[in-house]
């Protein structure tokens, strides 16, 4: 598993070109199970240059590798929306379907399809860095019984290229 998300990452990390983005964020994980064990996280993602913009508003695509202190790992791929509300301040709404491996039984979120979404809000300081703030949350969306999902709020680095 290990050697998949190197090979996922570097797979996203060898496609560079103008306009993408990679984001490194850091973060605590609330498992909503009253068993499981909550977590400080990491995610790396990677954005593409979007493929449609309308005015303030663009879309893309990405991917996300995603692991905690209890070792769940979490790598997906989706969509990317972001909203430029000017030069320095935007927002950016995130869909991801991916995989999800429990490191413990107790942190077991279902089945191993699992759906991310995420919402920031940030600060870009210049064309090539930022900050933001995001909150994030990974469930089945009710396809398995077993649907506790996790809730993680992370402090994110942007770069762009």
């Amino acid at each position: 598993m290990k050697r998949l998300a190197l090979t996922f990452a570097a797979a996203l990390l060898a496609t560079q070109a103008a306009g993408q983005e990679f984001i490194v964020g850091l973060g605590y994980s609330d498992y909503s199970d009253g068993n499981a064990s909550d977590a400080t996280a990491i995610d790396l993602e990677y954005h593409l240059k979007p493929f449609d913009q309308r005015g303030n508003f663009t879309i893309g695509l990405g991917g996300v590798l995603a692991a905690d202190s209890e070792e769940n790992v979490f790598f997906g791929v989706g969509l990317v929306n972001k909203y430029q509300f000017n030069e320095n301040w935007f927002a950016e709404l995130t869909f991801m379907p991916g995989a999800f491996f429990e490191g413990s039984s107790n942190n077991d979120l279902g089945q191993t399809l699992e759906f991310r979404s995420l919402l920031a809000f940030g600060y870009r300081f210049n064309p090539k860095s930022a900050i933001s703030l995001g909150f994030q949350h990974k469930s089945n969306a009710a396809l398995s019984s077993v649907n506790p999902g996790v809730n993680t709020l992370t402090v994110r680095y942007h770069h762009s290229f």
